[in-house]
């Protein structure tokens, strides 16, 4: 199942209400305000605010 990519257009975060820009590579949602990631999974967006990560994914790591 996929969600049609105009719903993308009128998506917000569902913390601040803020706009989300959408990243490929992993493929989500960011929200530059509250500095999260929502994740697409099986071409639906996962807006659940506990689910979401910490943006940019790779703050911390190490190589």
């Amino acid at each position: 199942m996929t969600c049609d990519p105009k719903l993308y257009d009128i998506l917000v975060c569902p913390k601040c209400r803020g706009r989300l820009q959408k990243v490929e590579d992993p493929e989500g949602f960011v929200c530059a305000s509250c500095e999260l990631f929502y994740a697409i999974d099986e071409g639906l967006p996962n807006m659940l605010i506990d689910e979401a990560k910490r943006w940019p994914l790779n703050e911390g790591k190490t190589s």
